[in-house]
């Protein structure tokens, strides 16, 4: 019975040995994120980390990886944010506000910058008219068709922003109809549209460049505009909270590399490589003042987001406005940021 008992305590314990080295491993599997985006070349995130070795990522792999999921705007990631199919979204702020108030995601916060529109010195999201189309103001929109990416959205706002300062009222002043980004410059020059909401890199397509212009621009509706904003479920930032700090030191640092006038050749040739596009689409604007506006630390500008959202509420896309600020965890980027400056204080 002794020997038996023994023999039994040792082959549980070669059990243990053999199966622990495995169990450990799969308990230190790295966290799958699962990070949603509409134009590869506008958000930072997940842009990033589709090339670690590139843009000097140092925990990617080891503890975290991420997982892009594409949609054709922002508001459609509300849903698979509160169904969990979605770790990480990029909304803009007209989907910010509606995931909070509409969807009851009370949980939702605020985590980094996305991008910023309106940005003293950079571009600003252009609303174009075909070339000898009969439109040289925007009174000339009245009864016209204004075409944007998706009803609600934040060109959309912005859209209405503009066409309201001038005295035009939806619907009963004009009417609008949905395409997606890289289609909307087409159905303008189809004449599908009057006006339509064009974003980078698609404004830069020589078609459009060529047979449209700029009638006028989100900022002049809105100013300066926290455009997009990255956003998490506060159990999803609680429960991977030492993963998510490694995520967003890469994200910080691969930000960084991006911006960096020393790195734009490479940086170039990574996002057409990415959007499978050519380098020459992107040549013209990116990362340079014709471009979106990226806070290098990924902080983003609470201000602008609350006076967007307030702008919201004035168009009726919300009942009642949202203190942001209860609304946001920016510790993760703060934190990054102080790393990284000591990182390279040091080099």
């Amino acid at each position: 019975m002794r020997v038996t008992r023994y023999a039994f305590a040792a082959l549980a314990a070669l059990c243990v040995g053999a199966l622990g080295p495995a169990w450990t491993a799969r308990a230190a599997e790295p966290l799958v994120i699962r990070n949603g985006w509409v134009v590869i070349s506008g958000d930072m995130a997940p842009l990033v980390f589709e090339d670690p070795k590139l843009t000097h990522l140092k925990k990617y792999g080891e503890t975290y990886t991420v997982e892009p999921i594409h949609f054709k705007g922002t508001s459609p990631q509300i849903t698979a944010l509160a169904s969990g199919q979605l770790d990480i979204a990029g909304l803009a702020y007209s989907s910010f506000a509606l995931a909070v108030e509409n969807a009851h995601l009370d949980d939702l916060r605020v985590v980094a910058d996305g991008f910023q529109d309106g940005h003293p010195g950079y571009t600003s999201i252009e609303y174009m008219v075909r070339n000898g189309g009969g439109i040289s103001k925007v009174e000339d929109l009245k009864h016209k068709i204004v075409g944007i990416n998706v009803i609600g959205a934040a060109v959309d706002i912005g859209a209405r922003s503009v066409l309201a300062k001038h005295g035009l009222q939806y619907p009963g002043d004009y009417s609008i109809i949905e395409s997606p980004f890289p289609a909307i410059g087409a159905m303008l020059l189809q004449g599908k549209a009057d006006v339509v909401s064009m974003v980078p890199p698609f404004n830069y397509a020589p078609q459009v460049e060529q047979g449209a212009h700029t009638l006028f621009t989100m900022r002049d509706g809105m100013g300066t505009s926290q455009m997009i904003v990255m956003v998490a479920r506060e159990s999803f930032l609680r429960a991977h909270r030492a993963a998510l700090d490694d995520y967003f030191d890469d994200l910080v640092r691969g930000i960084h590399w991006m911006l960096d006038p020393a790195n734009r050749p490479a940086a170039l040739k990574f996002v057409a490589r990415v959007a499978k596009q050519p380098e020459a689409q992107f040549a013209p604007y990116f990362l340079t003042g014709k471009d979106e506006y990226r806070d290098p630390n990924g902080m983003p500008d609470l201000q602008a987001l609350q006076r967007n959202i307030d702008t919201q509420v004035k168009f009726g896309f919300l009942k009642h406005s949202i203190d942001v600020k209860k609304y946001a965890d920016l510790s993760f980027v703060e934190r990054a940021a102080k790393r990284y400056k000591t990182e390279t204080a040091s080099r």
